[in-house]
């Protein structure tokens, strides 16, 4: 048996499903639809959507098994996200791969495989669609045609709850989003002793640019903003926009001096890039950062509570 390779996006992957807040949720109709429709149309006992979680495939809809996910070391689903194509596997019993992979050679005893990757809006695999069939069989292309089809049909929900978690605007995260995964790396931080801070930042006087050239001119701004906190900081680091003209960071294995080493940094860029492109205005910022009491279990309520605390004292010191 083979075990599955490794995205080589697998921490932005993981970050993204972790922020759309899906796993271990109940099942869905919308979801459950498409995988009796596979059945129907492939004539197959087992059609799954899965999504592949760090350890894990985990069923979001799943006809034909009686169980709601399995190591991600034995999955045929681990595989299929490692390429854009369709995975077919004819016959288990003659591919090296699987010949002696558990799934084969007990329950469900799956002798044929074909899942299509499930994409993210970036891009980034996050499970797939699939059908399963104790005996051996083929696709011909208007079966992967179809199967294709479902993959879209299921990849189009997953956008949806997506794009409930991403500000239109920017392309960061929203507050939902961020929440979401904020709890997921601030856990995993408590768990490993890993240290992490969070910084709380508000755009000074962002209303008079709106005011004095227009909303329009306001919303590139923004847009520029996020586009420097992205190049500023770490691709492990997560940001998001809360609202308005309020941004938030999360860094881990980072202490509060490397955060204010990190939003000099951040100005500095800042200054540079409107006294290049000449906008007729510029851009500063106010901010506050906390960090966990080294005695008190952490959470992220409270890091927001008191980093936003912090940017006051801050701005009002301006």
């Amino acid at each position: 048996m083979k075990k599955p390779g490794i995205p080589e996006d697998e921490k932005s992957r993981l970050k993204t499903l972790v922020s759309l807040n899906i796993l271990d949720t109940f099942h869905e109709e919308r979801f459950d639809r498409l995988t009796r429709m596979a059945c129907k149309l492939f004539d197959v006992p087992i059609a799954v959507v899965t999504l592949v979680d760090d350890k894990r495939q985990w069923f979001k809809s799943c006809i034909g098994l009686n169980v709601t996910e399995t190591a991600r070391d034995i999955s045929f689903c681990g595989h299929a996200i490692l390429s854009d194509e369709v995975l077919v596997v004819s016959d288990t019993e003659k591919d090296v791969r699987f010949a002696d992979n558990p799934l084969v050679i007990g329950d469900p005893h799956i002798r044929f495989y074909a899942g299509c990757p499930i994409k993210s809006l970036s891009g980034s695999r996050l499970g797939t669609l699939a059908i399963i069939d104790g005996k051996a069989r083929t696709l011909s292309k208007q079966d992967l045609d179809v199967l294709k089809d479902l993959a879209s049909m299921a990849e189009r929900e997953l956008a949806f709850i997506e794009l409930a978690t991403i500000d239109e605007l920017t392309g960061l995260s929203n507050r939902r989003g961020f929440m979401t995964s904020a709890r997921y790396v601030i856990n995993l931080c408590d768990r490993q002793q890993i240290s992490c801070s969070l910084i709380f930042i508000d755009l000074n006087d962002f209303k008079n640019i709106n005011d004095q050239f227009g909303h329009a001119e306001g919303d590139r701004a923004l847009v520029a903003f996020s586009n420097l906190l992205k190049n500023n900081f770490r691709n492990s680091d997560v940001f998001a926009r809360l609202g308005g003209d309020e941004f938030v960071v999360l860094l881990t294995d980072t202490t509060k001096s490397d955060a204010e080493t990190a939003m000099r940094k951040l100005q500095k860029s800042i200054d540079e890039y409107y006294f290049q492109t000449n906008h007729g205005y510029s851009i500063s910022c106010s901010y506050g950062i906390a960090g966990p009491d080294s005695n008190q279990h952490i959470t992220i309520e409270k890091l927001l509570k008191d980093a936003d605390s912090l940017m006051y004292e801050h701005k009002s010191q301006k």
